[in-house]
């Protein structure tokens, strides 16, 4: 089963009133896609807890890629319960939040995320908007919304409802339509650790973080570090060496699962790839917990997210480099 998602959804245009928020909210806490308008750009919200849920946005958006997404909060407290806070973050927070920044902070063990909202990263990236439709439903829902902008891949950016069902009608249950997004380009991400780095450009102008900050902030020369991190040739890798595209263990060897191929750990028993994309991150995390020293795993097909499996995958088996562990 591939992780395509069905054409023959009936997308609801949902209006900006109460009842258009709860049907939002509704959806939104049975695992479903909803679209809704942040100040910024229209949004492609999943509950970020849901790794099922999360998997869905990127094959609604045909991106089979796992960057981090950023994850939206109504406010501070709630990100505090997600990640740590340092008291730089904590006033750049009373500076601008609500609004179009999102800082990328160290993500607590108990945060309830998502291994693929992270990436596998240590980090969380987190925003909370500032239109008023995308705060009624975050309280709406009650839960963390892993959100990118709710267009297909390679598409621009999309500021009304109008784009949204362009692009993704028949892909997602819903988008709450509020109309144009005031700002219209994404937000501002800013790392904090070790030194404020500008990751990218966006709603927030630069030199108001400066002058909050009273320093300078480089911009990152090189963004994928963070933004897309698997770009590294040795990443996403579990301690123990791995074998790729293995229907059965050899001795020493811990097997890792898909479809018909059992393993002590399977992706996806019934062979679906949103399950298993679901599941990758946190099987890669077990295995280490397990100690496991050899890893044998399962081919997986290379159609819609399983290509972005097999890629996280194949950087798990590259040969090693000092300092990429």
């Amino acid at each position: 089963m591939t992780a395509t998602p069905p054409q023959d959804v009936t997308t609801q245009r949902l209006p900006p009133d109460a009842g258009g928020l709860r049907a939002a909210a509704r959806l939104l806490r049975e695992g479903r896609l909803v679209a809704f308008p942040t100040e910024t750009v229209y949004g492609l919200g999943a509950d970020a807890g849901d790794g099922r849920a999360v998997a869905g946005i990127y094959a609604a958006k045909g991106r089979p890629s796992f960057n981090p997404l950023i994850v939206h909060v109504p406010d501070a407290e709630a990100a505090a319960r997600i990640a740590e806070v340092p008291d730089r973050a904590a006033d750049l927070m009373t500076a601008f939040w609500p609004g179009p920044l999102t800082l990328v902070l160290r993500a607590r063990e108990e945060a309830g995320i998502s291994p693929l909202v992270q990436a596998g990263l240590p980090t969380v990236a987190l925003r909370a908007p500032a239109h008023p439709l995308a705060r009624h439903l975050l309280r709406e829902v009650g839960r963390p919304l892993a959100a990118p902008s709710a267009n297909p891949s390679g598409r621009v950016s999309p500021t009304t409802a109008d784009h949204v069902m362009a692009g993704l009608s028949g892909r997602i249950a819903a988008v709450l339509d509020g109309g144009p997004c005031p700002v219209g380009v994404e937000s501002t991400i800013l790392a904090l650790d070790p030194a404020p780095r500008l990751l990218r450009a966006g709603g927030l102008p630069v030199e108001a973080l400066e002058e909050a900050l009273g320093q300078r902030i480089a911009w990152d020369t090189d963004p994928a570090r963070v933004a897309a991190p698997g770009q590294m040739a040795s990443h996403y890798a579990p301690q123990g060496a791995v074998r790729l595209n293995a229907l059965a263990p050899e001795p020493g060897e811990v097997m890792l699962g898909f479809g018909a191929v059992a393993g002590e750990l399977t992706l996806s028993a019934s062979g679906d790839l949103q399950e298993a994309a679901a599941n990758l991150f946190g099987c890669l995390h077990r295995l280490d917990a397990m100690g496991a020293d050899r890893i044998a795993v399962a081919p997986i097909p290379e159609t819609g997210l399983g290509q972005a499996i097999n890629d996280r995958l194949r950087r798990a088996a590259a040969p090693r480099h000092e300092g990429l562990a």
